[in-house]
């Protein structure tokens, strides 16, 4: 590193950091953007394995019905025109997501919408919940109990690692239902996959910016944050202040990456697991992202898991206590007159790409804005 004073310290490369510095570097500001890990991108890195590229963080499928950020996106790749159809495997058993007529066909034989509804009607007014105390109740609620049993409970309790009788209702605030024959998850009007993955976004975005990787802020933070007249913050929040009021909790995720020598091992890119037997929550083929034709794969198997210190937080868990919590770090956040926090970890929020795009563009065009 050089003595260069910068405009903007960036840290973390995710995509609200590389927003903030391919917008900050046309303005002109100079940005130095470093990361802990070994490469840009954050979550939407993809390693290319046998001309695959790989998720390295989960299945990463853009949406938006914004477009103004679907231009934006466009701007740095082409967008294919893949399309979100998610399976669900319950003990070898098939079924569509999200819960269409195809989905309600496979668990009832009924092909009409109104023969769907009544049963799910059927079902849900036998139960006769009028307050839902939990997220199980609030399910049944709402799909009744095939739907629930076969595509929710078990999917839902590996996620979060606890009962559904001990999940908050808030939860779940609804479960869309379509009585069409549609297996598009989003309803958003623009959806694909970049071709040649999400590096290609993320190359361009700090293609003016000075890159850093493998670099822990917190060893050297007193240094580097003499290097920069602000900060952009995207870790944890709660790290950020040293865990001062006590540490925010999160679940984490681990994934198991597999070359397989066949061409195609299941036919998708994703299929969910929603039995409790199997202890992870999906398989995620990558190839079919980019509709590959390679003679050889690459699978990913998701196990949820207990987050710790050390362990990457993926999801915040939005309950009164971590909520509370957050406030009071929120609150410290705002006293800080040369730091901008932004992103998931730093708001202690999960963010769709689009939701990233969207409030980092909001950001950056408010502090340059300011800077004038």
């Amino acid at each position: 590193m050089t003595d260069i004073k910068y405009d903007y310290l960036i840290v973390g490369a995710g995509l609200f950091g590389a927003v903030f510095a391919y917008e900050a570097g046309k303005a002109g500001k100079k940005c130095l953007v470093v990361d802990k890990r070994s490469h840009t991108g954050g979550n939407v890195y993809c390693e290319n394995i046998d001309g695959i590229n790989v998720h390295k963080y989960g299945a990463h499928i853009f949406h938006t019905s914004n477009k103004d950020i679907w231009d934006y996106v466009n701007q740095f790749a082409v967008f294919n025109r893949y399309t979100n159809s998610p399976l669900a495997n319950y003990k070898g058993e098939l079924y569509n997501l999200p819960f269409n007529m195809n989905t309600f066909y496979q668990l009832w034989k009924v092909a009409t919408p109104e023969a769907a509804q009544m049963k799910i009607r059927e079902q849900v007014e036998k139960l006769n919940i009028k307050e839902p105390k939990n997220l199980e109740e609030q399910a049944l609620s709402l799909v009744g109990p095939d739907i629930y049993n076969k595509l929710i409970k078990d999917y839902t309790e590996k996620q979060w690692g606890r009962p559904a009788t001990e999940l908050p209702a808030f939860i779940i605030k609804r479960l869309p239902l379509r009585f069409t024959y549609d297996n598009n998850y989003f309803d958003d009007k623009y959806q694909g996959i970049p071709e040649g993955g999400y590096n290609v976004i993320i190359d361009k975005m700090l293609a003016n910016a000075d890159i850093c990787l493998n670099v822990d802020f917190f060893a050297e933070r007193e240094a580097l944050s003499e290097r920069a007249h602000k900060i952009v913050y995207t870790g944890m929040i709660d790290q950020y202040f040293n865990y001062c009021y006590g540490k925010l909790e999160y679940r984490s995720l681990h994934f198991e990456h597999e070359q397989r020598n066949i061409p195609n091992y299941q036919g998708n890119a994703v299929v969910n697991y929603t039995d409790k037997e199997t202890p992870y929550t999906r398989i995620i083929e990558h190839k079919h992202f980019e509709f590959g034709t390679q003679p050889v794969t690459v699978v990913t198997k998701e196990y949820p898991a207990d987050w710790s210190e050390g362990k990457e937080p993926y999801y915040p868990i939005n309950d009164d206590r971590n909520s509370n919590l957050y406030k009071q770090y929120k609150e410290l956040a705002e006293k800080e007159m040369n730091v901008i926090f932004g992103g998931r970890l730093a708001e202690y929020k999960y963010y769709d790409m689009h939701h990233i795009i969207a409030h980092a563009l909001k950001k950056v065009r408010l502090e340059l804005d300011n800077s004038k």
